[in-house]
């Protein structure tokens, strides 16, 4: 029997209060967040994790003193691992998480994967959209991290899925009942909302919006409502760059005016965390109650949605059907435009 392992990177979150600062820290020393040199970088992120900590402490008052994402992840790992099980004959298959800037970092898990013995690896980020802020800074961590830990299975990296088929219906499936509550209260508006990113990232070639975009549109289809009323928008900016937009708080505002209910999807987040469960839930409630929105109803994450769960596993069937040592996208080829220059299968 072969033995398969699983490896799915998501963001991480501190598991208590005293943890928020170094999260931080290591969230803004990632040189895809901050690409200035490594002692300037370190400096920077020592200033902004010392002044952020408190109000992101705040944040996770909220959510008891922690994070939600490692409990939820670990659920999404488990359904994952049950549903390869099931669909892959002749075959030990086991998942495995790496978080980015919190426990179980890459370090750890390389060590633990190595341990099982695996004859094969997949990369599988919870990031359906591919950017060089998540998925390209957890894969060049990873590939840190399994060198050092000695790890030498053949390897297949899955950089991105933003309409794949079972992505695609598990959050039309979680919005269609909030369609039909938010009708009650007048024709409702769709608002997809993303992490934003710095303007400069994605001039500068990196195909996150472009994905968000294709993301959104399958859905939208996946309705079946030609006469969907939806926008696309962006939350969660920090820092003095311009950011892409338009900002989610400018829809939920425009949204008001318009005396329009607000269905808010997050579209880009497939586990609940401290953006959907506060910044969501309670920061934007908050502004749509102000801004005199009808009725403001937030879609839930896919979490373990069967369909989504389902299609992760038939990405890692196809992904592991494709040569060893590949990456590829969830057509097995390159989907983004020539002009996203940053899409990880340009030089592939």
């Amino acid at each position: 029997m072969t033995r398969l392992a699983v490896v799915v990177f998501n963001l991480g979150g501190p598991d208590a209060p005293a943890a928020v600062r170094p999260f931080l820290f290591n969230l803004f020393n990632d040189p895809a967040i901050i690409g200035a040199p490594g002692p300037v970088r370190w400096l920077l992120a020592q200033f902004i994790s010392r002044h952020r900590a408190p109000v992101a402490r705040e944040i996770y008052r909220n959510l008891g003193g922690r994070s939600p994402l490692l409990a939820n992840t670990e659920a999404q790992a488990n359904a994952l691992q049950r549903a390869l099980q099931d669909r892959l004959d002749g075959c030990e298959a086991r998942v495995f998480i790496a978080m980015r800037y919190w426990h179980p970092f890459a370090a750890e898990t390389a060590a633990a994967v190595k341990a099982f013995a695996p004859d094969e690896v997949v990369l599988l980020p919870l990031y359906p959209q591919y950017s060089t802020t998540t998925s390209g800074s957890s894969f060049d961590d990873w590939r840190r991290a399994a060198a050092r830990a000695g790890l030498a299975a053949p390897t297949r990296t899955l950089c991105c899925y933003p309409t794949q088929a079972g992505f695609v219906e598990a959050v039309a499936a979680r919005i269609r009942p909030m369609l039909e509550a938010a009708a009650a209260q007048g024709r409702p508006r769709v608002l997809f909302s993303a992490h934003g990113l710095p303007k400069k990232i994605v001039a500068g070639g990196d195909p996150y919006q472009w994905q968000v975009e294709q993301s959104a549109a399958a859905v939208a289809a996946a309705l079946g409502d030609h006469a969907l009323d939806w926008q696309i928008c962006y939350q969660s900016r920090v820092g003095p760059l311009e950011w892409i937009g338009p900002s989610t708080e400018a829809e939920i505002a425009r949204a008001g005016r318009d005396r329009m209910p607000v269905v808010l999807v997050p579209i880009a987040f497939v586990s609940e965390h401290s953006e959907t469960l506060v910044e969501l839930d309670i920061e934007y409630r908050a502004l749509a109650r102000a801004e005199g929105v009808p009725a403001y109803l937030r879609v839930p994450t896919v979490d373990c949605e069967p369909a989504f769960i389902a299609g992760l596993a038939e990405l890692v069937g196809d992904t592991l059907a494709r040569q060893a040592g590949c990456l590829c996208s969830q057509s097995g080829r390159r989907i983004c435009p020539a002009e996203w220059r940053r899409c990880p299968m340009a030089a592939a």
